[in-house]
């Protein structure tokens, strides 16, 4: 590899040499989204020079980590030798954001390997505002505090020691052979089942690993970080997206990685720890039986929920009355909230719902984004105060016409629907606000059930790159907008910063309060997806800043082997984002 490297600055210093000699050299224009202005460079430029000739004519609260060159996420080494728009991005960005973790979680891989040349390090998932990781150093050995800080003490030295991040392209096969010889077969199993004849990957002085994501220039960038003991293995802290010079404040998520933990124990079981395993199983013809395993465990779950609701509610001393089912956005909370409806009916429980949405305000009444737009999201889109009236009303056993919210005209309807609580009965509220406790803070504490449903995805690309919760719920909302008529894929894609942002606020702060969650995401749903994903995201123009994320999900997807969605049966919650639901 030295040897490459210095080819590579005789070659360089060569070319630049000969770009003075010759004034005539071609040139390329660049156009700054930040400044909104054009200027000429010698062909060849990286973006990192780019950026130091534009930097000066725009305000960097935060240090720059990629770009986006003609809409597509490129690493500041990226050289233009063509006219090209780019825009540059810090941690507040998406992107931005993305390319540092992937970075961090290469320093942090670096790091073990130096000091345990044989262990094993998996990044199992995003959780607790940063990323769990289990350390096996090798034999029986327990991970404990003086790892620990092993670790944290060997990053920084390499953070300090401004270690450039190499990229090489090489033939796929000649990849494959590296990483055998390292021992990562999981990176062998997903190239293997790729179907690409040439592949990036990246060095770290003598170690090498593969990310999909491009990487920051050097260490040096990662300043912000902190890695420390959490629930047998490591939690690796993030810097917070608003204030990118500190750490993410912690959350605990027990509950949430006790689900994960079980959906984990079940794919090892199962022999399916990441992408390239469950590739391997699908090219076997093996995808019918993981779609029909996926829905009896999802099924076997809410059967359980069912028979809880009846235990619940037969306590004479405090009978359940109410259960409240909430979760982010296509998480599939109205198809599961129909599927456990059948299952109440079959414990002999006659079940009345309905949604927080028929409670919204007129639509003239909405509370606004700072932009003007209607936050539909908010959670004074709901009349709270007119759902509780309404609510205390059913729960004290009497009828109660409530509204429909028309969506066509914003405005509440009243159609003849009554409600009432007879013996027998138990009511069902679904909506994104439902676990609110100002929804429902007038209700009795002992007779709620409460239900937060989340797509919960356990298995990783590789040991070394998660796949985050919100893509899986992304393409599903993509999906479901497109096959409804709604929205086209680049407004979906548009609306989604703002769906997010929104979840963190009025969602997830009530996710650890319920009683039980619920996860709906498939170890095969991908596979599943990629068909119906791939020809709505090739709507999205190249020349919308929208095309960025639609160029991602369309690389992510690339990684599965495509399932026929034949074996999905009509009643699954995958239905109601990719048609022919019979719920």
């Amino acid at each position: 590899m030295l040897i490459y490297e210095y080819v590579k600055i005789v070659i360089l210093t060569l070319s630049l040499y000969l770009r003075e000699a010759n004034p005539n050299n071609a040139m390329v224009n660049i156009f700054c989204v930040n400044t909104q202005t054009s200027k000429s460079f010698d062909e060849g430029h990286s973006l990192l020079d780019i950026l130091n000739s534009f930097a000066p004519d725009f305000e960097r609260p935060y240090p720059i980590l990629a770009a986006k060159v003609n809409n597509v996420c490129q690493g500041l080494k990226y050289r233009a030798f063509n006219s090209r728009q780019v825009q540059f991005l810090d941690y507040t960005s998406y992107a931005g954001r993305s390319v540092y973790c992937s970075s961090l979680c290469f320093l942090l891989c670096k790091a073990a390997r130096d000091l345990w040349p044989e262990c094993k390090l998996t990044l199992r998932r995003p959780i607790s505002k940063g990323y769990f990781c289990a350390l096996n150093k090798g034999g029986d050995s327990v991970l404990t505090q003086a790892d620990v800080d092993a670790l944290n003490a060997r990053m920084q030295e390499l953070v300090d020691a401004d270690l450039a991040f190499r990229r090489y392209e090489v033939k796929t096969d000649e990849a494959i052979a590296m990483f055998e010889q390292m021992g990562y077969n999981d990176k062998v199993k997903l190239l293997q089942t790729s179907g690409d004849v040439y592949v990036n990957y990246y060095m770290l002085e003598d170690t090498a690993d593969y990310y999909y994501e491009a990487l920051v220039p050097s260490t040096g960038y990662l300043k912000v970080w902190n890695l420390t003991l959490y629930k047998g293995g490591m939690l690796l802290r993030v810097p917070d997206r608003h204030k990118p010079e500190q750490l993410a404040p912690f959350t605990e998520q027990s509950k949430t990685f006790e689900v994960f933990s079980e959906n984990v124990r079940w794919n090892k079981i199962m022999g399916l720890d990441n992408v390239g395993d469950v590739n391997i199983a699908c090219q076997k013809g093996e995808a019918p039986d993981l779609i029909k395993i996926a829905e009896a465990l999802q099924e076997k779950k809410i059967v359980q929920i069912a028979e809880e609701i009846e235990r619940r509610m037969n306590d004479e001393s405090n009978p359940l009355k109410l259960v409240l089912i909430t979760g982010p956005s296509s998480s599939g909370k109205s198809t599961f909230c129909k599927r456990l409806s059948i299952q109440l009916k079959a414990c002999g429980i006659r079940p009345i719902s309905f949604s927080t949405d028929d409670y919204f305000v007129n639509r003239l009444d909405t509370p606004r984004l700072p932009n003007g737009d209607f936050d539909f999201d908010n959670f004074d889109t709901v009349d709270h105060q007119y759902l509780q009236s309404d609510l205390l009303k059913i729960l004290a056993g009497e009828t109660v016409e409530v509204p429909e919210y028309n969506f066509v005209t914003g405005l509440r309807e009243f159609n003849g629907k009554k409600l009432k609580l007879e013996e027998g009965s138990v009511l069902l509220i679904e909506g994104i606000h439902a676990l609110n406790p100002r929804l429902t803070d007038k209700v009795d504490e002992s007779s709620k059930y409460r239900i937060f449903i989340n797509t919960i995805t356990s298995i990783s690309l590789d040991d070394h790159n998660c796949i985050p919760t919100s893509d899986n719920r992304l393409i599903r909302r993509i999906l479901r907008d497109f096959n409804k008529g709604a929205f086209t894929a680049r407004e979906s894609i548009m609306h989604w910063p703002n769906v997010r942002r929104s979840e963190v606020q009025w969602i997830y702060p009530y996710q650890e309060n319920a009683d039980v969650l619920f996860n709906s995401a498939y170890l095969v749903e991908f596979a599943v997806l990629r068909a119906h994903a791939e020809r709505i995201l090739m709507t999205v123009p190249k020349n919308c800043p929208e095309y960025s994320e639609a160029h991602r999900l369309k690389k992510f997807l690339s990684y599965f082997t495509p399932v026929s969605d034949k074996d999905v049966p009509a009643t699954s919650l995958l239905r109601s984002f990719i048609g022919g639901s019979s719920l």
